[in-house]
């Protein structure tokens, strides 16, 4: 099944932390398609630092709770010291952040994981890649492409 998966960087070498989360993705299934990259402001946050985001197609047949507990072992493998959160919980700057997205109709409410993920609609930096990617992928509960959830945010 394709898992699509949102991999983000605002410190240090943007494009060298990326493309290292993309060939590490290797050790969980098999990369289909990365997308064209994808430059934005923070979100949740004020920051200087501009994000560099790419989407990656990964086919895959681990479980998804498997997959994100794989998925947190790369940020740990290309950021050892790094977080995404404040000691408060807030959003901060990171090198590395990988976000499993979506997982084809797969619904999931758990407390560690939810598909589709509960933001993406709110973030051009998700729905752009994931448009790019999938453009007839839809949202398992509204029913949108990803193009049609841009538009509303845009």
């Amino acid at each position: 099944m394709i898992a699509h998966i949102n991999i983000g960087s605002n410190l240090g070498n943007r494009a060298a932390s990326i493309d290292r989360a993309v060939a590490l993705l290797s050790d969980l299934g098999e990369v289909r398609a990365v997308s064209s990259p994808f430059v934005s402001r923070a979100w949740g946050y004020e920051s200087d630092n501009e994000f560099l985001n790419v989407g990656v197609n990964l086919e895959t047949d681990l479980p998804s709770l498997d997959l994100l507990e794989g998925l947190k072992r790369i940020e740990r493998q290309i950021a050892p010291e790094g977080t995404h959160r404040t000691v408060d919980g807030g959003y901060a700057d990171r090198e590395i952040d990988l976000d499993l997205i979506a997982r084809g109709a797969e619904l999931i409410s758990t407390p560690e994981l939810t598909l589709p993920h509960p933001r993406m609609r709110q973030r051009a930096f998700v729905l752009g890649p994931l448009a790019e990617l999938m453009p007839e992928w839809r949202h398992p509960k509204t029913h949108l492409t990803a193009s049609e959830m841009l538009r509303l945010i845009q």
